[in-house]
């Protein structure tokens, strides 16, 4: 298999997914909006529709493959779970997360969404640097 035809089916079946749900009903596909809707319990039909479809699409995809796309984590849990957490802030803070900005938003040329973007990737970039300068710190002896 092709080493990108995985992220290139990936891209194309968010970028699907995401104008099927605005087509359909006219909102953004906003996960981080849909899950926190979902967790208090206001989450509406479609919302929680197209939440069960991301949660079973790997399970579709390992029946269609036969095997699961690898995973390593090589980062401990005590540097996991405040970076998910700070990410979950910030789609807070931002009103929104990578797939309502930066593919739904984007593609509506949004002004706020392509600043919120450009902070995404702004911070992404740091963080990637900083990573990859300070990798394996805590393991050093």
């Amino acid at each position: 298999m092709v080493p990108f035809f995985t992220s290139l089916l990936g891209g194309v079946l968010i970028g699907t997914a995401c104008t099927i749900y605005l087509m359909g009903i006219g909102r953004i596909a906003g996960i981080s909006g849909m899950a926190a809707k979902f967790l208090n319990r206001q989450a509406d039909r479609p919302a929680v529709i197209f939440l069960l479809g991301l949660m079973v699409a790997p399970l579709l995809w390992r029946g269609i493959s036969g095997h699961w796309p690898p995973l390593t984590i090589r980062e401990p849990w005590f540097v996991v779970v405040p970076a998910g957490v700070l990410v979950g802030f910030g789609s807070q803070m931002a009103c929104g997360c990578t797939s309502g900005h930066g593919v739904m938003g984007l593609a509506r040329l949004s002004p706020r969404s392509l600043v919120a973007v450009g902070c995404f990737m702004t911070a992404a970039i740091a963080t990637a640097i900083c990573a990859h300068h300070m990798a394996g710190w805590w393991t050093r002896p």
